[in-house]
């Protein structure tokens, strides 16, 4: 049985470890707050005292963390510390430049690498019921694919290293969109003087419908979607970062923008409330 191990242990990082712990992997975790441990210990993980002491005996490692920097800080003290042969998956959504070089750095050491971005939260983690989204050889995909089927609905190889991550910007800035046109939508329909909860059935029941106005139709108002609005802002802002020219992100982003402003904007007065 393969031995993993895995870092990120937040909202949807800490149900997928717990899938690949349920399905029988041998797990050890490190987390910076130790009490974040304490329940995978519980149900028979082991906990690392460092980055370095849970990369020497795994065969795979997962990392679940927010951005760029965060997956930096930890692959500069794990890479080295991993033995040839094993694999290393970075589920977090970063700019694809990073995952190629990340996955030089590990083809030098022997490691193999898959970028593997996730869809669907942190309920779909714990169903097992992610997509995932592959970047990498084929070999070191299919060397993934047991842990990955632990949590993944829909697993999807996309290409050489990085394509995951351009799959997932892309996936993510149409959700924003999607989510933006609904914003559209409901303003409109409001000025026009229909009742909202009479609009929103009638859409979700017809051509106008998509899984971001389903998930807008859900919200009292756009500030309740602060945590999704911040993350979907932050991959809206890689696609401009990555393909900073083109029409396509131009329309992606003009669509978004306006309800990921009000949402973030409402998350940032309740704070300082």
């Amino acid at each position: 049985m393969l031995k993993t191990a895995f870092i990120g242990l937040g909202s949807q990082g800490r149900p997928m470890a717990e899938r690949m712990l349920a399905a029988g992997f041998p797990l050890t975790v490190w987390a910076r707050r130790p009490e974040a441990l304490a329940s995978f210990v519980d149900m028979g993980a082991m906990a690392a005292n460092d980055i370095a002491a849970l990369a020497a005996d795994a065969d795979h490692v997962g990392i679940c963390v927010v951005d760029d920097a965060g997956v930096a800080q930890i692959c500069d003290a794990l890479v080295p510390e991993m033995r040839p042969g094993s694999l290393l998956a970075i589920h977090s959504t970063i700019l694809p430049e990073s995952c190629e070089a990340l996955a030089t750095i590990c083809e030098a050491r022997g490691v193999a690498f898959v970028d593997a971005p996730v869809s669907g939260g942190g309920g779909a983690a714990a169903a097992g019921t992610l997509t995932v989204m592959c970047g990498g050889t084929a070999a070191a995909f299919e060397q993934a694919r047991l842990v990955f089927e632990s949590f993944a609905g829909t697993l999807v190889h996309l290409g050489a290293s990085g394509s995951g991550q351009r799959a997932k910007i892309v996936n993510n800035s149409l959700m924003a969109a999607n989510m933006g046109l609904a914003h559209a939508a409901m303003e409109a329909g409001a000025l026009l003087g229909i009742a909202p909860d009479a609009l929103a059935a009638l859409i979700k029941a017809s051509s106008g419908r998509s899984f971001g106005f389903e998930v807008y139709a859900r919200l009292p108002a756009p500030g309740a979607f602060a945590h999704g609005a911040a993350l979907l802002r932050k991959d809206v802002d890689l696609l401009q970062a990555i393909l900073p020219h083109a029409p396509g992100t131009r329309s992606l982003a003009a669509a978004a923008d306006p309800f990921l402003i009000e949402a973030c904007s409402s998350a940032l007065v309740g704070s300082q409330a």
